[in-house]
């Protein structure tokens, strides 16, 4: 196996890490001076118990949401194979394999993975992939979802977009917190003043947390694509893949995009239904951009 570390995502994971960080502290600053009393108590102890969930469950909740029914060898052997060949080439422990049964991905091609450790890893696919893909094509696609997995990107994913649905929450509710829980100091306006203040702040984290998670969400695209490359040693194959699921993706329904536009960040195509989409607050690169991408790799394994 060909493989390199792709140092650019680990160093743009270890800023994006240190960003989160910040972004939590002036979470916990905001929650903490500008509410008082039970409210302050309820969103501290809220934040706590959503970072638990968040941590623990959340690749449970995605294969909920998606409706994964996980399968074993004997069920499908042909899939389990690839799987376990490429969890062998790349070094990685046998994730779980199941298959996407969520009404709206019916007619769909798609993967994704998640889980927060390798240990912890699930790779799904939609029945529709399985039948539009040759076997090169689909094993590419598993080894991008692989690449994933060894890359450990989706943790990173998970802590990023916790902090953007914390201050989603505080900006939803600011009403009912000053209504029930604000800073009541009122001398010389104090009161509307921290009250300013605490959304302006929320507000700069909940869109720095956002571009922060987008961006490293797309280059962990191009990385899983190249990892993928390199496990195959196959690059045109991925071009090949992703050029039908991208056609498939855009030929589906609107309201059946519509209905997993929240899950896109972990599909290797997103179902996005036909809006346009600004670069900086998209989940993946562009297609043109991961083919450009991949004909590098594949300039590279081919020694010009």
């Amino acid at each position: 196996m060909i493989w390199k570390r792709d140092w650019g995502l680990v160093g743009r994971q270890v800023v994006a890490w240190m960003i989160m960080l910040l972004l939590y502290v002036v979470i916990l600053t905001v929650i903490m001076v500008f509410l008082q009393g039970t409210m302050m108590y309820f969103l501290v102890g809220l934040v706590f118990v959503m970072a638990f969930v968040q941590y623990f469950f959340s690749d449970k909740l995605v294969q909920r949401s998606m409706q994964v029914m996980l399968v074993d060898e004997d069920e499908e052997p042909k899939l389990y194979a690839m799987v376990r060949r490429l969890a062998d080439e790349a070094g990685l422990p046998m994730p779980k394999v199941g298959i996407i049964q969520h009404k709206a991905m019916a007619n769909i091609p798609n993967a994704f993975a998640t889980g927060r450790s390798p240990r912890k890893a699930v790779v799904a696919v939609t029945p529709k992939i399985r039948y539009l893909l040759t076997d090169d094509e689909l094993e590419a696609v598993l080894a991008h979802e692989m690449a994933h997995v060894k890359n450990r990107d989706m943790l990173t994913m998970t802590v990023g977009s916790f902090a953007v649905m914390i201050a989603s929450i505080i900006l939803n509710n600011a009403f009912l917190m000053a209504l029930f829980g604000g800073n009541r100091d009122s001398e010389n306006g104090g009161g509307i003043i921290i009250f300013i203040a605490a959304m302006a702040l929320t507000f700069v984290v909940y869109m720095v947390g956002t571009i922060v998670t987008m961006a490293i969400s797309r280059y962990r695209e191009f990385s899983a694509d190249r990892g993928s490359a390199y496990l195959t040693r196959d690059p045109d194959a991925l071009i090949r893949a992703l050029k039908k699921i991208s056609s498939g993706v855009n030929a589906a329904s609107p309201d059946a995009k519509r209905a997993v536009s929240g899950t896109n960040s972990f599909f290797i195509i997103p179902a996005i239904s036909g809006e346009s989409v600004m670069e900086l607050f998209s989940t993946h690169p562009s297609l043109e951009k991961r083919i450009t991408n991949l004909e590098k790799v594949r300039a590279e394994i081919r020694g010009y």
